[in-house]
C-alpha cells in the first residue's frame, strides 16, 4: 500500500469498464435520435435496453470558440455536454435538458439523471478525420496513434449532484450493483457519439465523396480524460472502497497462484494478451520525464521477462503462476509487476467474476465509532496495522512539507508547500499518517484503561483518525500506508491507482499534479458487443 507501489498499478479484467463490458454485452443498443445540423451541432440520444429496464444517454452538441475550450473543471463551455437518463426521455425531457445539461453545473437536472458530463474535441485529431473522411480517403493512423481519441472529458458527476438521482435511489438494482457502472456506461455511449459525429459532418461536407470511419480505426480510438488533483482525496475519504478495490485484486491473485495444474489453454490465452500488449506499448506517447522513465522501466523488464517466459515457464512445473510471481517480485520493478500481475487473471472468468460485486461498499455501515472499547486496543490496531507509519519524524520538514486545500477560485482540491506558500490554516483533514501518528503519541501517554468514549472527550480533535483505526482492523487495505504531505510526494500515483481501477490506459501525467489518459481504446463497437471477447484491451492501432 505504498504510493509508489500503487501509482504502478495497470488495467486489468477487475477494472470496471471491462466488467461494464462484459455485464451489458447482451444488451439491445439503440440510437433513438440523431438530430445534429451540417456543423455537427444539435441533440443524439442512445440507449441500452433490456427486459423493459433502459438507460439513455443525452448528448448536445454545441459550437464554441477556440479560446473558450479549456479541460479545466471550472470551464463554462464545451464542445459538448452528455446525461444518462434513467429510461427512454420524453419530448419534454430532452428541452428541459437541453437548457440545464450544457450548463453543467450551473443548471439543474432532476432525480430522472443519473450521471453528468462533458467533454472537449481533441481538435487536431478530429478536423483530421472529419477532413478526410470528406474527401473519401480514411484518417492517418499514425496522427490517430499519438493522440488516441477524438474527444475529452473533463469530468463525469453522479450520487446526487446538481440534482442528478441520489445513489439510494438506484443501489439495489442488479445490473448496476458492480461499481461506477453507469459512470462507465455514459462514456461508452459518448464513445459511439464522436464516430457518428465526425461521420456525419464529412458526409454533410461532401455528400458524393464521403466516406464512413473505418470500423477498426473507429474501435481503436478511445474517450481521453483529464484528471487534476479532484480525484485524490477520493482515495482517502473512502477506506473501505479503497479496501475492497485492493482486497479484490490480492484475492484474484492468491487465488491463480494456489492453481497447482495450469491448463495449456489458460497459458496461451496469458502468452497471447502479453504478446500483444508489448505492441501497445509503443503507442503510449508522453512528454514527461518522470513517466518516460517509468516505460522505459517497463520496456527493460518485459525484455527480462519475455526471456524467462520462453526459457523457463513451463505447465509441467507445479503452481507454474506462483513461480512466475515469485519471479517477477525478485528481479523486476514496480511497474512491471503490476503489469504481470494484471496480465495473470486473463485467463481466469471463474476466479474474477464473482469478485466484481464485491468491489462496491455500503460505507456508512462502518463509520460508527466502538465508544466501550479501551484505549489499549486501540494501540495495538495502530501498532498492527501502521507500523511504518508510526516509525515517521514529523519533526523533520520533509516529512510536513505539504498540505491540502481547496481552491478558492478554482473550487477544486490542491496541494502547495507550506513553507514557501501562504493558506496551511486552511489544510483539508487529508494529512492522514501523520494523523495516526499524532494519535499514537496520545494514545501511549493516556490510561490504557480508559475507554474510547472517555479518551475522545479529552482529544476531539483526533476523532477522524480513531475512526480510521477501527475501519483499518477490519479492512486492512483501507489504508494508503504512506505519508501523503511528504517531499517526496507525487500526487499523479493517487491519481493512477484509481484510473486503473476503472481501466484507463496510456498515462500521460502533464505535470506532477494532473494527467491525461484513455478509455475504451480498442473495445467493441456497440453493435459488436454481443460477439466480442474480453481481452480486447490488447488490440492497438496497428
Amino acid at each position: 500500500m505504498k504510493l509508489s507501489r500503487l501509482g504502478s498499478f495497470h488495467q486489468s479484467k477487475l477494472s470496471f469498464l471491462r466488467s461494464f463490458i462484459r455485464e451489458f454485452k447482451e444488451w439491445n443498443y439503440k440510437r433513438n435520435l440523431f438530430d445534429l445540423d451540417k456543423s455537427g451541432y444539435g441533440t443524439a440520444v442512445y440507449s441500452f435496453e433490456k427486459k423493459g429496464r433502459s438507460y439513455s444517454l443525452v448528448c448536445f452538441a454545441q459550437h464554441i470558440n477556440p479560446d473558450e475550450r479549456s479541460d479545466r473543471v471550472i470551464a463554462t463551455k464545451w464542445d459538448a455536454a452528455f446525461v444518462l437518463h434513467d429510461g427512454t426521455p420524453s419530448k419534454l425531457d430532452i428541452d428541459r435538458l437541453r437548457n440545464n445539461v450544457p450548463k453543467q453545473e450551473v443548471g439543474r437536472v432532476s432525480y430522472k439523471e443519473l450521471t453528468l458530463s462533458r467533454a472537449n474535441k481533441s481538435v487536431r485529431a478530429f478536423d483530421h478525420v472529419v477532413n478526410s473522411l470528406s474527401e473519401g480517403k480514411q484518417p492517418d493512423k499514425e496522427l490517430l496513434k499519438k493522440v488516441g481519441y477524438l474527444y475529452r472529458t473533463t469530468a463525469v458527476y453522479g450520487s446526487g449532484k446538481f440534482g442528478l438521482a441520489d445513489r439510494f435511489r438506484i443501489k439495489d438494482r442488479k445490473e448496476i450493483y458492480g461499481p461506477f457502472r453507469l459512470e462507465m456506461m455514459l462514456v461508452y455511449l459518448v464513445r459511439q457519439f464522436t464516430f457518428d459525429q465526425v461521420n456525419h459532418i464529412a458526409k454533410s461536407k461532401n455528400p458524393n465523396k464521403a466516406v464512413m470511419l473505418n470500423e477498426n480505426i473507429a474501435r481503436n480510438l478511445g474517450i481521453g480524460n483529464s484528471t487534476g488533483l479532484g480525484m485524490a482525496p477520493f482515495i482517502v475519504n473512502h477506506p473501505t472502497l479503497l479496501h475492497n478495490w485492493i482486497y479484490c485484486r490480492e484475492k484474484a491473485l492468491k487465488e491463480i497462484r494456489s492453481i497447482k495444474d495450469v491448463n495449456q489453454n489458460d497459458f496461451d490465452i496469458f502468452k497471447d494478451c502479453f504478446a500483444k500488449s508489448k505492441l501497445t506499448i509503443d503507442t503510449w506517447l508522453t512528454e514527461s520525464q518522470f513517466q518516460i522513465n517509468k516505460i522505459n522501466s517497463l520496456r527493460s523488464d518485459l525484455g527480462k521477462f519475455t526471456i524467462y517466459l520462453e526459457n523457463d515457464c513451463s505447465i509441467k512445473n507445479n503452481y507454474m503462476w506462483n513461480k512466475i510471481y515469485l519471479w517477477v517480485e525478485e528481479n523486476l520493478g514496480e511497474e512491471c509487476i503490476e503489469y504481470i500481475v494484471s496480465m495473470m487473471m486473463e485467463p481466469y472468468d471463474k476466479i474474477i467474476d464473482p469478485l466484481i460485486n464485491d468491489m462496491s461498499s455500503e460505507e456508512e455501515k462502518y463509520f460508527d465509532i466502538p465508544a466501550h472499547r479501551k484505549v489499549s486496543e486501540l494501540r495495538k490496531i495502530l501498532e498492527n496495522n501502521y507500523k511504518l507509519i508510526i516509525k515517521i519524524n514529523f519533526k523533520e520538514k520533509n516529512s510536513t512539507t505539504n498540505f491540502w486545500f481547496i481552491s478558492k477560485n478554482k473550487e477544486e482540491p490542491r496541494v502547495a508547500n507550506r513553507y514557501e506558500e501562504h493558506g496551511s490554516e486552511l489544510e483539508q483533514p487529508l494529512a492522514i499518517a501523520r494523523d495516526i501518528k499524532q494519535l499514537y503519541e496520545k494514545v501511549l501517554k493516556a490510561k490504557q484503561t480508559e475507554t474510547i468514549a472517555d479518551f475522545l472527550l479529552n482529544n476531539d480533535e483526533v476523532r477522524h483518525v480513531v475512526r480510521r483505526a477501527f475501519i483499518v482492523e477490519k479492512f486492512p487495505y483501507s489504508e494508503i500506508q504512506d505519508n501523503t504531505i511528504a517531499a517526496s510526494l507525487v500526487p499523479i500515483d493517487m491519481l493512477r491507482l484509481k484510473l486503473s481501477f476503472f481501466g484507463a490506459v496510456k498515462f500521460d501525467p502533464r505535470s506532477d499534479k494532473w494527467l491525461r489518459i484513455n478509455m475504451y481504446q480498442g473495445a467493441p463497437l456497440p453493435h459488436e458487443m454481443k460477439l466480442s471477447n474480453d481481452t480486447w484491451v490488447y488490440n492497438s492501432l496497428h
